[in-house]
């Protein structure tokens, strides 16, 4: 195999370590991220004065000639699969994809097959440059299984550390179209009642700690002390009777299922959520309730995605519609506005 060598020679002052004085002072043209110098460091790839450095921890001095060894993309141990793929966009750095509800994104021991990243290499093929040293695509973020929606997905190097670090900064625009029970009022008093929630005008912000769940560790649960900030604004699109809404979902942060765990601690769980959704039906004396009680996923869509292009500067923003199935759901709950209205 093919590689690249990088000399790097340490500047003034750098961190005493090696992996974060190489992240400060590796030349930006060879789009290494310190996690993707670390797997280097641990391979063997790193050296100083000939002798190998396979610490991240090991001490450095300025003027130190550090030597970076890149080898070039292997392909990857994931199989190319033929797939109906919506792509909303692609250049040579990135491709954004519509993904609908029912696709895995990337391969795990319960699903080795049949995801979103076998499906984007077949679709790829010789036009994937590869991230991490192999010919696969970059996921820098990923939505559920049955969630429907948006998602970035890096084809280069470049473009993977360029929005991991945009992720990492809370600078991407996310927004989210989700179906929940009851309809979140900002002015009302149980809500501004619960901890970590807050309102700004018609918003309600909920602010919140995110980690797993004591009992149960497939779940994520709402913790006040440790796990990850996480941070949702909540406001209402469209009133569907009183028992549900349309509303929209502003990520400031990104955690594992954060909407579906943020909107069930504020009392107005999503419809459909087979994890977080808990007993709470919509009335069997209004329209839609049997379209609710029987939609099989969690009714959330990943509407809108904006984020700056990793190669050019450009801001890109992407939207999308309502997939047929929350279409024909929120319709059908909003005859029970027209009842009530009438």
């Amino acid at each position: 195999m093919s590689s690249v060598i990088w000399t790097v020679i340490l500047g003034e002052t750098p961190p005493p370590r090696l992996d974060k004085a190489l992240a400060r002072d590796v030349p930006e043209e060879a789009h290494l991220s310190r996690s993707r110098l670390a797997r280097l460091i641990a391979d063997g790839a790193v050296s100083r004065d000939g002798v190998v450095l396979t610490s991240p921890k090991a001490a450095v001095s300025e003027g130190d000639e550090i030597t970076v060894t890149v080898p070039q993309e292997a392909e990857s141990h994931m199989a190319p699969e033929p797939m109906d793929l919506a792509i909303v966009y692609e250049d040579d750095d990135l491709a954004v994809v519509d993904k609908p509800a029912g696709l895995v994104v990337h391969p795990a021991p319960g699903t080795p097959t049949g995801t979103l990243v076998n499906g984007l290499l077949h679709h790829f093929g010789d036009a994937l440059s590869g991230v991490g040293g192999e010919k696969r695509p970059g996921i820098v973020h990923r939505i559920d299984k049955d969630t429907s929606g948006l998602l970035v997905v890096a084809k280069s190097d470049r473009a993977h550390h360029g929005l991991s670090a945009q992720f990492a900064a809370h600078s991407v625009d996310r927004r989210y179209l989700a179906v929940c029970h009851g309809v979140p009022d900002p002015a009302d008093a149980r809500l501004l009642g619960l901890p970590g929630i807050s309102a700004e005008g018609a918003v309600l912000k909920i602010t919140t700690g995110l980690g797993r769940h004591p009992h149960d560790r497939q779940r994520q649960a709402v913790t006040f002390s440790g796990g990850r900030h996480a941070v949702t604004r909540v406001s209402v699109e469209r009133a569907l009777g009183p028992s549900a809404a349309l509303v929209s979902c502003r990520l400031e942060t990104g955690r594992t299922h954060q909407i579906r765990v943020h909107m069930r601690h504020a009392g107005h769980a999503l419809i459909g959520d087979p994890v977080y959704g808990g007993t709470r039906k919509v009335s069997p004396k209004l329209p839609g309730a049997a379209e609710a009680a029987a939609f099989p996923r969690q009714a959330l869509h990943a509407e809108r995605l904006g984020f700056e292009h990793p190669g050019t500067g450009e801001e890109m923003f992407f939207n999308s519609a309502l997939p047929d199935d929350l279409e024909a759901l929120v319709e059908a709950l909003a005859g029970a506005r027209d009842d009530t209205t009438a």
